[in-house]
């Protein structure tokens, strides 16, 4: 069985990362780096053992304020996108690996895009899942009606009632899942339940929406150097697919693929699609 460890990457500042590794480390690494208020558990176990299964050493961890890593008072993140990419490349030195193929969902999508813009020695490839493109001044369609009205009532949810947390996000998982597939809300649930007690709950994690950030690679995506690969959903209620298309369109010789009545998550249904692209554009 591939091994698999733990460990947490003082970054500076205080500020410490917890990991996991999948694999053995002499395969080619990939870097999973997920999106708003998730931890490292939005990236299934099962998922990061199908790319080990495929020859690579997978690393995943928690952005700042989830997880176990480190958390802020919230309301006011004294960091920015650009420090969340400054930590998966913390998290790359303390692995000993130079460059990896990083994958990015929504906002780990947009910190991938940072990270492999500003250092582009450290991204063999890049891959993005249901994320927005950076630095483009475009009109692109906002988010959903009804994810929107879904989204106004965390504005009053107690966020320290563990309750109400978990009831939100597990309508939540359901507002942005895939329209072609079952939804399992029981499973959901319980996985939302481990997370938020994992995490210690996840009143930290809403800093998260008042990220700021992206100025520095305003104007660059045009300018990628790692080879791009684009994963979007056709029914995203987050990040319509014409967002994802637009990063496409912005990268000459990138692959664009779509998930037909996809989502803003990675259902296990989709994996047959998404995890053989992933290792392909890794090859």
């Amino acid at each position: 069985m591939a091994e698999e460890t733990s460990k947490n990457v003082v970054v500076g500042k205080g500020v410490t990362i917890a990991t996991q590794a999948f694999g053995e480390p002499y395969a080619p690494p990939v870097l999973l780096i997920m999106g708003a208020m998730a931890s490292m558990l939005w990236w299934p176990d099962e998922f990061c053992r199908k790319l080990v299964a495929s020859g690579r050493y997978v690393i995943r961890y928690d952005n700042r304020d989830t997880g176990l890593s480190t958390k802020y008072a919230p309301g006011n993140p004294p960091y920015s996108m650009e420090d969340m990419a400054g930590d998966a490349a913390a998290v790359l030195d303390a692995y000993g690996i130079d460059a990896a193929h990083v994958v990015g969902m929504s906002l780990g999508g947009m910190i991938a895009q940072i990270l492999a813009l500003s250092a582009p020695e450290r991204v063999s490839s890049l891959t993005l899942i249901s994320t927005s493109p950076m630095g483009l001044d475009l009109e692109l369609p906002p988010i959903s009606a009804g994810y929107m009205e879904h989204a106004t009532t965390a504005e009053s949810l107690d966020w320290s009632d563990r309750g109400q947390v978990i009831d939100f996000m597990t309508k939540d998982a359901r507002m942005v899942a895939s329209t072609a597939h079952p939804h399992d809300a029981n499973r959901i649930r319980t996985f939302v339940e481990r997370d938020y007690d994992r995490s210690g709950g996840l009143l930290s994690a809403t800093n998260h929406f008042m990220l700021q950030g992206g100025d520095t690679v305003k104007g660059k995506l045009t300018l990628l150097e790692a080879p791009l690969l684009v994963v979007h959903g056709t029914t995203d209620p987050i990040f319509s697919v014409e967002h994802g298309r637009a990063i496409a369109d912005a990268v000459p010789g990138s692959e664009f693929i779509t998930i037909t009545g996809g989502g803003h998550e990675l259902h296990q249904d989709d994996w047959g699609t998404i995890i053989p692209a992933i290792v392909r554009h890794t090859d």
